[in-house]
């Protein structure tokens, strides 16, 4: 089988810059996949070829017919299929990385007092180095979801119509150098049905995940467009409160009689100041 501990350690890093999704397919992917493949895989199709038996003496026809019915192991296909999904993450992780490496040289000469006022602030990465998905990560991350919805789908494609998805007992065989058709036998095929049903609903939900992400990342990226859209149309220069009419209320009424009353006195006070005013130069005309 190999060694998983590359690659798991290189996808492990992945769950801190991916959304809650990503962190749910993640597991997946260790706990069903990998771990599984790693551990219950060998013992159930190890004696695949071994256990392949053909009603037959002639050399080669039992080579012949196993390769026939089965042009790659199912092991062998389920490692590639892992080791495909997984390298768009892989191509996500070297991105982000990438991103907060710029990002903390930017911090680092802003904290320098020459290039406070030149450097640009950091846009994709907080204080504790946290990644936000969005702008050109935000691209990047959907386009990895774009290629592992597709290559998921193809290979659950591929092993349907390489070998479907139950294993038969008799295998019928009339490849050269067989002398007639003859049958074939696997072992096990119960069992081995089993596993690659297992196999095959995993690959399924991990699919759905992939859907999931995609569609929570548009919601939620029209969701903030909307709140920024609503947040400019609420700004000083076009408040809220003249958006709509605003009707006149009891508090308005009385200010309103208050504020006439007083004109209206300041107006009786001006008349009579200039009466008195007019009588006293009648007056001294006199």
């Amino acid at each position: 089988m190999g060694d998983w501990g590359f690659l798991s350690g290189l996808l492990d890093k992945v769950q801190s810059h991916s959304t809650v999704i990503g962190k749910i397919w993640m597991s997946v992917l260790f706990l069903f996949r990998i771990m599984v493949l790693g551990a219950g895989a060998e013992s159930v199709w190890g004696d695949e070829q071994s256990g392949f038996v053909c009603n037959t003496q002639q050399p080669g026809c039992e080579n012949v017919c196993y390769d026939w019915t089965f042009p790659i192991s199912h092991m062998r296909f389920w490692v590639l299929q892992i080791i495909f999904v997984s390298t768009p993450t892989l191509v996500y992780l070297g991105h982000a990385v990438h991103v907060i490496h710029q990002e903390n040289k930017m911090r680092e000469q802003l904290l320098s007092a020459a290039g406070s006022r030149l450097c640009k602030q950091p846009k994709y990465t907080n204080e504790r180095g946290k990644v936000m998905i969005k702008g050109n990560l935000l691209g990047s991350y959907m386009t990895q979801l774009v290629f592992k919805i597709f290559i998921e789908a193809g290979f659950i494609v591929g092993q349907y119509y390489l070998y479907g998805f139950v294993m038969v007992p008799m295998f019928p065989c009339s490849q050269t150098p067989c002398p007639f058709t003859v049958e074939c036998y696997m072992s096990r095929p119960t069992e081995k049905t089993i596993f690659i049903i297992f196999m095959l609903v995993v690959a399924c939900v991990s699919l759905f995940l992939n859907f999931l992400e995609m569609f929570y990342l548009i919601c939620t990226r029209v969701r903030c467009g909307s709140r920024a859209r609503s947040r400019k149309i609420t700004t000083a220069d076009n408040p809220a409160s003249l958006s709509t009419p605003r009707w006149p209320t009891a508090d308005d009424a009385l200010r309103h009689n208050k504020v006439n009353i007083e004109l209206e006195g300041s107006q009786s006070v001006g008349g009579s100041l200039d009466g008195a005013k007019e009588e006293k130069r009648l007056l001294s005309g006199h």
